[in-house]
């Protein structure tokens, strides 16, 4: 089954939409999906959104905190939590030249609601610049949705386009 990639997925740079955690590869989850929506409601988070019929994340709503409800909820299998050392999905979080520190404006808010301290501000004369340690970074998207300036945005790792 081919996937139609919308306008806006293309403006984002995103070829592929950001599936809920743990979601099979999309090929294969766009083939086991049954469109049944019952991951939406288990979303604890309210993050899972539906767009053209499929479940997708929507980070500016808030953060995934791997719950594995949705997993539970899906009748068809399309979600596929291995064990508690399977990585929900390959996503990684990137801060764009809009940023306000990057701009002079002092603000904090990404490393400040990152859960895992992937973002961090080293004590430094003058504004502040967000710094990335790619490791630490779980893709939960704790970080976009309190950007003022929308320029944290997350996507699929380098090489990757679905869970990992």
């Amino acid at each position: 089954m081919e996937h139609a990639v919308s306008r806006r997925h293309l403006l984002f740079g995103r070829t592929t939409p950001i599936r809920p955690p743990w979601s099979v590869a999309e090929e294969a989850f766009l083939a086991a999906c049954n469109r049944c929506q019952d991951c939406l409601p288990a979303c604890p988070q309210t993050i899972l959104i539906e767009r053209r019929g499929y479940p997708e994340v929507d980070f500016s709503r808030g953060e995934c905190t791997f719950c594995a409800d949705c997993v539970s909820a899906c009748p068809k299998k399309s979600l596929a939590f291995m064990d508690q050392h399977t990585p929900p999905w390959s996503l990684q979080v990137e801060v764009g030249a809009g940023c306000l520190a990057n701009r002079g404006i002092y603000c904090q808010g990404c490393g400040d609601a990152c859960p895992t301290r992937a973002i961090t501000f080293a004590n430094q004369p003058g504004i502040p610049k967000p710094q990335l340690t790619a490791q630490r970074c779980t893709g939960c998207g704790a970080c976009v949705s309190v950007c003022p300036v929308h320029a944290v945005k997350i996507g699929f790792q380098e090489g990757t386009r679905h869970a990992a």
